[in-house]
């Protein structure tokens, strides 16, 4: 038997197999890097969100209206300790609105924020 030229492929087939081979494993591990990031993302927004949730719900199921102004402190969720800043500003017809903003434990940026009013006491 003679060998022929059709029998398997040549080298420049090859390297145009890897290289599109290559190109699709590359797009695969960038995917895989961003939903790394977008998680991430999406974790510290979930606990800043509970966070001020739950400082909002505290003002406005307390038995004392809260006190105009700003107030700030800091609480522990998700293993971390977020900053939180609440202003309490007089609204219509007697209530208060309260704004809670929440950032995280590195101080960038707002990543929860909660706007409820609390109605006359």
């Amino acid at each position: 038997m003679t060998a022929r030229a059709e029998d398997g492929f040549t080298l420049l087939e090859m390297l145009v197999a890897m290289a599109v081979l290559s190109l699709g494993a590359l797009a695969l591990l960038n995917l895989a890097g961003e939903n790394t990031r977008t998680a991430g993302v999406v974790e510290e927004r979930f606990f800043a969100s509970v966070v001020a949730e739950n400082r909002a719900i505290e003002a406005l199921t307390s038995t004392l209206p809260p006190t105009l102004g700003e107030a700030s402190g800091a609480d522990p969720a998700g293993g971390r300790t977020w900053s939180w800043t609440m202003r309490a500003s007089a609204a219509a017809a007697g209530m208060t609105r309260l704004d809670v903003q929440v950032r995280p434990p590195q101080g960038r940026g707002v990543a929860g924020e909660v706007v409820a009013f609390r109605g006359p006491a």
